[in-house]
């Protein structure tokens, strides 16, 4: 912990302990608190940057480079010195160790999930699977994510122009490695990350081959409504949408897949679902699958009947999970054809394990 704000907090403990909490003591006890947490998540981005080596480096090479995207969409001074510079943000490549370059390999954009969250090695087996395969794959760091500081995580903007960053992290890897064949893009994400793979289709249909949102957000009225206020407190901060959903309904249905199914063409689109989802009810990804129906849109989708792991329930080690993958995949090596595609539980295992 940084020696001067354990002191300012111990001085601050002291103080609030001897005279009571007034109101200004309290303000300033939580921009510390804030400040505190933001540097201990800049510590722990640190660490597990490292481990993605000890994980990885036995079969990829593992890089982190840094590139931009559009600028913010609100500017809290429009006129003032670097209003409208493009957002800068890192973003993680995977390449198969034994590449060779001198072929075409198929990329797999991998935006990560969370509100405020970040790309990290909870996704190794998923990872070390893709590149088993022989993908490239490439994970964006994109606006609102943690593990870089205050002035990243308050340029979130959720089911907006970070769909644009995870976007410029496709085109990077395109214009910056020859070896990567543009005509095989797959982009696929879970949670928060399958609301980005689907606005990603929706609004660049002609750049993806195939994609899959796994439990994705769906419909943000709806989840402002069976989730509590700290949940909703996270948009209506003033650098982010700034109100409610009551109060700007149209802006909540913007950032909404299942409100925008209209503008999905004809990417092949694999949706998964689990009745036991205690994060993405199942009411928000049926909607989004209704309102695909209506639009006469052509898709695949599963509704899984209570698998065990919730949320993550095709994100685990385990066999189920295992089985589930082995689909998501078959899905999308039919379009994007790696070397050594996973057909079986056998093959998985042997991709993503060590033993």
């Amino acid at each position: 912990m940084n020696k001067r704000i354990a002191s300012t907090l111990l001085l601050l403990t002291i103080v609030i302990t001897t005279f009571g909490q007034s109101t200004e003591i309290k303000k300033l006890l939580n921009k510390q608190d804030e400040n505190l947490s933001h540097r201990l998540d800049r510590l722990e981005k640190m660490v597990d940057d490292l481990m993605w080596h000890e994980r990885l480096g036995d079969i990829a090479h593992v890089d982190k480079v840094y590139m931009y995207g559009p600028p913010k969409w609100k500017e809290k001074n429009p006129t003032g010195l670097g209003a409208g510079n493009p957002v800068k943000f890192w973003s993680y490549l995977f390449f198969p160790k034994n590449i060779d370059t001198n072929k075409k390999y198929p990329l797999m954009v991998l935006p990560h999930g969370g509100v405020h969250a970040d790309f990290t090695t909870y996704y190794t087996h998923i990872v070390r699977e893709l590149v088993s395969q022989g993908y490239v794959v490439v994970a964006a760091e994109y606006r609102g994510s943690t593990g870089y500081g205050k002035g990243h995580y308050e340029k979130i903007d959720y089911g907006g122009l970070e769909v644009e960053d995870v976007f410029a992290s496709k085109n990077y890897m395109l214009e910056n490695y020859h070896f990567i064949d543009k005509n095989r893009v797959g982009i696929m994400g879970w949670s928060h990350g399958g609301l980005i793979t689907l606005f990603n289709i929706f609004e660049h249909a002609n750049d993806y081959a195939v994609a899959y949102a796994g439990v994705p957000v769906s419909d943000l009225v709806a989840r402002m409504g069976y989730y509590e206020d700290d949940y909703r407190a996270l948009y209506e901060v003033d650098y982010h949408i700034g109100q409610s959903a009551h109060k700007n309904v149209e802006e909540y249905r913007r950032r909404s897949p299942a409100w925008n199914t209209h503008k999905f063409k004809n990417t092949p689109l694999l949706i998964h679902t689990n009745t036991n989802d205690n994060d993405v009810h199942v009411l928000e990804v049926e909607h989004l699958i209704k309102s695909l129906k209506a639009d006469n849109k052509q898709f695949e989708y599963e509704i899984y009947q209570e698998v065990p792991g919730g949320h993550s329930f095709d994100r685990m080690d385990t066999k189920i999970a295992k089985e589930i993958r082995v689909k998501i995949y078959k899905h999308m090596n039919q379009y994007l054809k790696p070397e050594k595609p996973i057909n079986n539980l056998k093959d998985i295992q042997k991709a993503g394990y060590r033993f």
